[in-house]
C-alpha cells in the first residue's frame, strides 16, 4: 500500500485495561481455560480430535491441505473475549474522529495528521457500531453526513484525495500524495454508507446523495498516464509517479472500484494487465501453494468489503480456487513460518504469529544471539513466495484481520496473545499496533511485563480497520451481506471477469439484521 512516511513516539503513551471488575473476572475465567488448552495443545502437534474448547468454541476435525496433510480443526462458535476487543476497537474510531469533519488520525495517542484511508474504515464501522448497540443509528447517521459533507468540499483532484489532512483544517498534509488506492479505501466506506443507510429518514437520503455524488465524480481514467493501468500517486510538483499498480496486493480494490464507475470507468483490459503479473507471485511455500503478497494486510484490505467466497476470475478458475481461499492459505503460511521460526525471534509460535506492515523499533541495529540484528521502523514486514521481511516484529492485525479465513488458528492466536502478554499490548482500544520480544528493551519501556520486550506506544487506524470489520464479517457477514447489493461493486466485479456464487443469484436485499451474535457459523472455504 502506498502507506506514506509515518512518525515513530519518542515518548510511551499511558493507557490500562478498564474493564469493569465483575467482567474483568469472568474474562479472566475464559481465558485461563483457554490458557490450559493452548498450553497443552503443542504436546499434540496438529490436532484430529473433535471436541469443544472453554469459551464455545468447537473443533470439527482437520481440514484437508493440497499436499493431503491436516490444518487445524475448524472453530465455528464466536469466543467472548473477541465481543470485548470489537468494541474496543470500534472506540478507538468512534472516540478519536472529529466530530466537526469525520477526520481520524493516522495514529494514537501520538499527535498525527488524519488518513483518508483511515477514514474508509472508520465509515464501514459506525453501522457495526449500530448494529452492535454501540451507538444509536441517529448518531450515526450524523457522523457519516458530517464526514461526507467534508470531503464533498475538501482538496481533490478529478475527485481523489490527498493521503494525509490536517486533523482540524483538512488541508493537505505532510506533503502527501494524491493517492489512488487510499481514495479508494475511503470509497469503500462511503459505498458501505450509502447502501446500509437505506431509510427515508431525511438524513439517510442525504448520505445516499453524497456517497453517490463522491464516487461519481472520481475520473479513473485520469490516473492512468499509462493506460491501461492505474497509477499509484500523483503531486502537484512532481505529477504522477513512475509506478502503476500491478497484482497482486491490496490494490485489488482500486481497480474493482475504477471498473465499476457509472461516469468514469476503466476498461476490462485494465484487470486483464493487473492479473498478468500474478505468475511472479505464484508458488508453494510451508506447504501452501497461492497466490503471494508478503505483509498479511495485502491478503484482507479487498475482503472487508468483498465477499470472495464462491466467485473466481479467470485467473483463479484456472488455478481452482477463490481469493478467499488464496488469503486462507496466506494465513497458513504465516503461521506455519513462525512455528518453524527460522531466524530464532523470541515468542513466535503455534499460537503466536502474524507480521504485516506496522511498527516496529527501530532503525536501530543490536546484537541478537551472538549476531548483530537489524530492527526495522515502520515496515511492510510478511512472508511471501517472493520474499521475506521479518525482524521479530509481530502486529496482532496480521492475525486477526484473517479471522474469517481461518478461524480456527486466528481464535487461539488471539487469545494467547493477550493471555501471554496481556495489557502490555492490550488497553483501552484493544491491541496497540506491534511489540518485539526480541528487540532488547529496560523493564520500563516493556510496559512492565516480563517478555513483551518492545511495545508500540501507538494505535494505527489502518490496523484497526481491518481488525473490526473482520470480526463483524465473521460475526454476521454485515459488510459482505450489503456490499453484495451494491451495484457498482458488482459491476466491477463482473467487468473483471468474475463469475459465480453470490454474483450469478438474484441481487440480494441489503437488509443489515444481524443474526444472535453467539450463532454458530460454518466453514466457508471452498
Amino acid at each position: 500500500m502506498w502507506r506514506g512516511v509515518r512518525t515513530t513516539a519518542d515518548k510511551r503513551g499511558k493507557t490500562h485495561l478498564d474493564l469493569p471488575p465483575l467482567r474483568r473476572v469472568l474474562l479472566s475465567v475464559v481465558l485461563a481455560g483457554y490458557a490450559l488448552i493452548l498450553s497443552s495443545a503443542a504436546a499434540f502437534g496438529e490436532s484430529d480430535r473433535v471436541g469443544t474448547l472453554p469459551g464455545g468454541v468447537r473443533q470439527l476435525g482437520p481440514v484437508p491441505q493440497p499436499n493431503g496433510a491436516p490444518r487445524e480443526p475448524q472453530a465455528v462458535l464466536f469466543d467472548p473475549f473477541l465481543a470485548d476487543l470489537e468494541e474496543r476497537t470500534f472506540r478507538f474510531f468512534w472516540e478519536t474522529a472529529s466530530p466537526k469533519n469525520g477526520l481520524v488520525p493516522d495514529r494514537y495517542p501520538t499527535p498525527s495528521f488524519a488518513s483518508i484511508a483511515a477514514v474508509g474504515f472508520a465509515l464501514t464501522a459506525y453501522p457495526i457500531g449500530v448494529e452492535r448497540g454501540y451507538i444509536t443509528r441517529a448518531q450515526a447517521a450524523q457522523r457519516v453526513l458530517a464526514t461526507l459533507s467534508f470531503f464533498t468540499r475538501a482538496p481533490n483532484q478529478h475527485g481523489f484525495f490527498y493521503h494525509f489532512l490536517d486533523m482540524k483544517t483538512g488541508a493537505r498534509a505532510n506533503d502527501s500524495e494524491i493517492s489512488t488506492v487510499d481514495t479508494s479505501l475511503l470509497l469503500a466506506g462511503v459505498l458501505f454508507c450509502e447502501s446500509y443507510f437505506d431509510r427515508q429518514d431525511p438524513r439517510e437520503k442525504q448520505i445516499r446523495k453524497l456517497a453517490d455524488q463522491l464516487y461519481r465524480r472520481v475520473d479513473w481514467t485520469w490516473a492512468q498516464p499509462r493506460p491501461p493501468a492505474v497509477a499509484l500517486a500523483w503531486t502537484p510538483q512532481g505529477g504522477f509517479t513512475q509506478l502503476d499498480w500491478n497484482g497482486y496486493n491490496e490494490a485489488m480494490l482500486v481497480y474493482l472500484l475504477a471498473l465499476g464507475s457509472p461516469t468514469h470507468p476503466v476498461s476490462p483490459a485494465a484487470w486483464a494487465l493487473w492479473t498478468s503479473t500474478y505468475d511472479k507471485q505464484w508458488g508453494t511455500l510451508y506447504g501452501e501453494t497461492y497466490l503471494g503478497f508478503a505483509p498479511l494486510f495485502g491478503h484482507q484490505y479487498t475482503h472487508v468489503w468483498v465477499d470472495f467466497r464462491g466467485i473466481r476470475d479467470p485467473y483463479m478458475r484456472e488455478h481452482g480456487l477463490d481469493y478467499f481461499e488464496n488469503s486462507r492459505r496466506a494465513t497458513y503460511t504465516q503461521r506455519r513460518y513462525a512455528i518453524a521460526n527460522p531466524r530464532h525471534w523470541q515468542g513466535y509460535g503455534r499460537n503466536v504469529w502474524g507480521i504485516s506492515a506496522s511498527d516496529g523499533p527501530g532503525p536501530a541495529t543490536e546484537p541478537y544471539l551472538g549476531k548483530e540484528a537489524s530492527f526495522l521502523r515502520y515496515a511492510a514486514r510478511g512472508v511471501g513466495v517472493a520474499r521475506i521481511v521479518d525482524d521479530g516484529t509481530l502486529a496482532p492485525t496480521a492475525a486477526i484481520s484473517s479471522l474469517p479465513f481461518a478461524p480456527e488458528i486466528v481464535v487461539p492466536a488471539t487469545l494467547e496473545m493477550y493471555h501471554r502478554f496481556g495489557v502490555s499490548i492490550y488497553s483501552s482500544y484493544g491491541f496497540l499496533d506491534a511489540f518485539n520480544p526480541s528487540f532488547p528493551v529496560s523493564t520500563e519501556d516493556s510496559r512492565g511485563v516480563r517478555g513483551a520486550g518492545w511495545v508500540d506506544p501507538d494505535y494505527v487506524s489502518i490496523d484497526q480497520g481491518p481488525i473490526l470489520a473482520m470480526i463483524e464479517n465473521y460475526r454476521s457477514e454485515l459488510i459482505w451481506r450489503v456490499m453484495r447489493g451494491d451495484p457498482y461493486l458488482r459491476q466491477g466485479l463482473q467487468r473483471a471477469g468474475f463469475s459465480g456464487g453470490w454474483l450469478e443469484a438474484r441481487r440480494p436485499s441489503t437488509s443489515p439484521a444481524v443474526s444472535c451474535p453467539c450463532a454458530t457459523r460454518a466453514s466457508s472455504s471452498p
